[in-house]
C-alpha cells in the first residue's frame, strides 16, 4: 500500500505479506522502495528480488531469486 504513514510487512495468514510503504505510485518509487523493504525484512540481495506481475497494481506477484 503507497502513500503510508509508515514503512512496514505484516504477515497474513495465507503466507501473503502485506507491505505498506512511504513512497507513492509515481515513476516506479513505490516498487523501488518495495524491493529495497522486501530485501532488508527476507535479509536478502536486492538483486534477488523481482517484481513478476502488478507493476502497476497494488497487488503483486513478487519472485525471489
Amino acid at each position: 500500500k503507497p502513500n503510508s504513514k509508515k514503512t512496514s510487512v505484516e504477515k497474513l495468514e495465507d503466507e501473503s505479506l502485506k507491505v505498506n510503504l512511504k513512497a507513492p505510485p509515481v515513476d516506479g518509487k513505490a516498487n523501488e522502495e518495495l524491493v529495497e523493504v522486501l530485501s532488508k525484512f527476507l535479509k536478502i540481495p536486492k538483486s534477488h528480488i523481482m517484481i513478476k506481475a502488478g507493476k502497476t497494481s497494488k497487488d503483486k506477484l513478487i519472485q525471489i531469486l
